[in-house]
């Protein structure tokens, strides 16, 4: 890393301790340490850095750490000064070496490095930094945020007493963590040997150190064992007795760890109670999709298992030998406190947390709900299919209501607000018929395929279990998709037959009815733009849906139904009870339909309002428009270009339609479970191979379902 461009150099001349060194003596100094290069920039510098260490002052030998930070940074290696046969070292490294032979052959140099570094160490605390830095600090977004911003653009008061604003300030950027975790710990090691043998009365650096990371571990279980035995928290793991909670336990681990000085069966104990803690996390993480999630919860949850992680660092150090195994283990310590120190800093990060926060709040619903539209046998197919057929039936319907409340003289806000009546009170309609919206699929399936890509065990058997469940999500998607379309266009045509019969004129005009098909033009209108928008607003309609389900089971509005003393009382225990079950069932579908019929008809209204031309292309009710078109113009104007463009053009919003509410349901879901594009992308190759070779299972249901049984299980034991 070119260290000239991203720190600064230090110009401010440093105390000097005595007489100004001769240029003879400077030369001398650099023969000695560097025969083969004694002009060698390392060299000299080192020898001015060496001579003007300042004997007193905290912020003064502090500068000095900073200086001696830049120089062991400076990107000009040092090899081959000393010896020839030396191995290739990093330019750190090789810096490191040339730090400990000055320090072994110069005795009286040393003395003067091993007083500032005690001095160092005994005028900083390490609390902060072993135990705050990097945690969630538990304040709200906008609090925070403001904040960091804060911090961000106001000078910081001096606070040289924290070792957590000292390593900031040897590191001030975020690239130095892997700077700093590529130091070599056997030349750190050597080093400290040479420099942290103190003699009374200064103190030893590493035992205030030592004191330090005790201090922290004591500090980090408390918090621990407070967050780990909140009410939510014990409520989802049930499998664990209050009094047998490890959260319990860790405090006292902690005071048997710090009373024997980190002895190594205390540590092993720590170690034994840490995993149980993981395992009262993990049966909590299970319980959140029965029992509802919350962004608190979700946030003690995260500081449990990073706090846990920090007393598991911690551990390793304070338990390493000494040498160049605890610098190992406090090396990799280090490095992640500074990129989370970093990390503590930056507003773009505390967003990108909450942002996850709020994913896997409302997305575990959403993921639950997806289940429901997932197919496996033939009969589910064939089920899959006719009930898209009822719902494009009562698509049809709508979109007729739709032209006929057009032709009404009323205001825009309410032409707006009977419009969304009328696509909610449809959409809601197929909810409790039992009907299917085939746009309302992607972004629930979405979520159920994040889930398992995103569950534990092996890599192997998360992918296949992807394998088995895409080609069922598609073949799904295609019935539902079938179905709608399938029927809406004869409903639409039976309906405006029969209009004209009774009315004795067509439900649309003539002029109305060629700009529906101009509007569906996919390339002569704004369809495409338009469709990709409603995309958004279906996967928007889902995100409401999972919220609400969320709200109601983490409230335990269903329990509170099946008790209600009024409802027993009116409809006995068991219909009280079947009033809950289906509160449940149907709460998450009402509360996306609801929602959608509003943002397909507001939307525009509200855009139009502010002067922002905004429109909706929803695929099942533009092929119903569309219809209803061609039932006004007449059997010739179907075969015109332009009406068959208009075909194309709703076989264009299908796909963007389900395109985009698919890939947003699915970024958000695997932001929410924490699977990187990296892990995906795996997945994805072998999804491209299965298709590949066998097309037709994501098109067609099996021929039966006992070929699936028996691909799936394991071979007989011979």
């Amino acid at each position: 890393m070119n260290t000239s461009e991203t720190h600064p150099v230090l110009t401010t001349p440093a105390p000097v301790r005595g007489p100004v060194p001769s240029a003879r003596e400077v030369d001398a100094f650099c023969v000695q340490y560097a025969p083969r290069a004694p002009g060698h920039s390392a060299v000299r510098d080192l020898y001015r850095l060496l001579y003007e260490v300042p004997e007193d002052g905290l912020e003064a030998r502090l500068e000095w750490v900073e200086r001696w930070t830049l120089w062991l940074r400076d990107r000009i290696p040092a090899h081959g000064l000393v010896d020839p046969a030396e191995p290739e070292l990093s330019s750190s490294d090789s810096r490191l070496l040339l730090m400990a032979r000055v320090m072994e052959g110069e005795p009286a140099l040393r003395a003067t490095v091993t007083r500032l570094v005690s001095a160092v160490c005994d005028g900083s605390r390490g609390l902060k930094l072993f135990a705050q830095v990097g945690l969630p600090a538990g304040q709200g977004f906008f609090s925070e945020a403001s904040d960091r911003l804060a911090r961000a653009l106001l000078p910081a008061p001096p606070d040289p007493g924290k070792l957590s604003e000292l390593l900031l300030r040897l590191c001030p950027v975020p690239e130095d963590a892997d700077w700093l975790a590529g130091l070599s710990p056997a030349l750190l090691a050597k080093l400290a040997a040479l420099v942290g043998d103190a003699k009374p009365p200064e103190p030893v650096p590493a035992t205030r150190v030592r004191a330090d990371l005790l201090d922290a571990l004591l500090l980090l279980a408390v918090q621990t064992a407070a967050l780990g035995m909140a009410e939510d928290v014990r409520d989802r793991s049930p499998e664990t007795a209050f009094r047998g909670s490890p959260f319990l336990r860790i405090r006292l681990v902690c005071d048997a760890v710090l009373a024997r000085d980190a002895a190594a069966d205390t540590l092993r104990d720590l170690s034994t109670c840490v995993a149980d803690c993981r395992q009262v996390v993990a049966s909590v993480s299970r319980h959140l999709e029965a029992a509802g999630v919350s962004v608190d919860l979700v946030y003690r949850l995260e500081r449990i298992r990073r706090s846990l992680e920090r007393m598991e660092a911690i551990a390793r150090v304070l338990g390493a030998p000494r040498g160049e195994p605890r610098w190992r283990e406090a090396v990799t310590l280090l490095s992640d406190l500074l990129r989370r120190a970093h990390a503590d800093r930056s507003v773009l990060e505390l967003v990108k947390r909450n942002v996850r926060m709020l994913a896997r709040k409302v997305i575990e619903r959403a993921g639950h709900s997806g289940e429901h539209y997932i197919t496996s046998t033939p009969a589910e197919f064939h089920a899959m299919v006719h009930s898209a057929a009822g719902g494009g039936l009562l698509t049809a319907l709508t979109a007729a209501l739709k032209f006929f409340l057009g032709g009404l003289a009323l205001a825009p806000f309410f032409a707006g607000f009977f419009s969304a009546l009328n696509y909610a009170g449809s959409f809601v309609l197929m909810q409790f018929l039992g009907f299917t919206l085939a746009t309302k699929q992607p972004s629930m399936t979405a979520a159920t395929l994040a889930g398992a890509v995103g569950e534990s065990g092996s890599a192997a058997g998360r992918q296949e279990r992807l394998l088995e469940l895409l080609p069922r999500i598609t073949r799904s998607q295609l019935a539902a998709a079938l179905g709608n379309l399938g029927c809406v266009l004869p409903a639409a045509v039976a309906l405006a037959l029969l209009y004209g019969m009774v009315m004795g004129s067509p439900l649309l005009s003539e002029d109305k009815a060629r700009y529906v098909v101009q509007s569906l033009h996919p390339w002569r209108s704004a369809t495409l733009l338009w469709a990709a928008f409603t995309g958004v607003l279906l996967w928007v309609s889902s995100v409401a849906a999972g919220w609400l389900e969320n709200f109601v089971v983490y409230r335990r509005l269903p329990e509170a139904l099946a008790q209600h003393r009024m409802l027993k009382a009116v409809l006995g225990e068991a219909g009280a009870r079947r009033v809950a079950d289906g509160f449940l069932h149907h709460v998450a579908g009402v509360g996306g339909s609801v929602t959608l019929g509003f943002l397909l008809a507001m939307i525009p209204v509200t855009g139009s309002f502010f002067g922002v031309p905004l429109d909706v292309r929803h695929v099942t009710l533009s092929f119903g428009s569309l219809a209803f078109a061609g039932c006004a113009l007449g059997p010739e104007a179907v075969l015109h270009p332009d009406f068959l463009a208009a075909i194309a053009g709703v076989g264009v919003i299908g796909l963007l339609n389900f395109g985009v509410s698919f890939a947003l349901a699915l970024g958000v879901a695997m932001r929410a479970r924490d699977v990187s594009t990296r892990e995906a992308l795996p997945f994805l190759r072998a999804a491209i191979v299965r298709f590949v070779k066998n097309p037709r299972s994501f098109l067609l249901p099996p021929r039966q379902i006992q070929e699936d049984v028996l691909r799936l299980s394991p071979p007989p034991v011979s």
